[in-house]
């Protein structure tokens, strides 16, 4: 692999990420090679049939320390599934699939909808997120842009 290539597939342990489909343009993630399946906050939950489809409506506030911005969201439910978090709680979750932009790419994750309002990151993007895609220097922060690739 070039040199160019390693330094094009670096990401911080923090990056500004998009969620199209669930018309988020941005949102603070944090990547935690720790946690298998990545996880976004989302509240009111209200999962619903739409012919044969099982669907999640739910709320979302993108910013951090701001609960005045709220998104609605809608998406198919992928899965129902137990989840222990960093302190060993189990919990049962929504999966959804939904398409990410980070670093000018996009490709679709699962994620798992959670309450996540007591902490700093409205997202954590999962290891297996970013397996064979991206490296992580814990040392530095938004170094990808999800529209532009680079902010450096």
């Amino acid at each position: 692999m070039s040199a160019q290539r390693r330094k094009s597939n670096i990401i911080g342990w923090r990056e500004w990420v998009a969620l199209p489909e669930l018309g988020i343009s941005r949102i603070k993630a944090k990547v935690d090679t720790g946690a298998r399946t990545s996880a976004l906050h989302a509240f009111k939950l209200q999962p619903y049939k739409e012919g044969n489809q099982d669907k999640i409506r739910f709320d979302i506030h993108p910013i951090q320390h701001n609960i005045n911005k709220i998104i609605t969201c809608i998406a198919d439910i992928t899965d129902k599934r137990w989840v222990s978090d960093s302190g060993g709680h189990r919990e049962e979750r929504y999966v959804i699939t939904t398409p990410i932009v980070l670093a000018g790419q996009t490709w679709s994750v699962e994620v798992t909808l959670t309450e996540r309002d007591s902490m700093l990151f409205r997202m954590l993007l999962g290891r297996s997120a970013i397996r064979q895609r991206f490296i992580v220097d814990p040392a530095r922060s938004f170094i990808k842009d999800p529209k532009k690739g680079f902010i450096l």
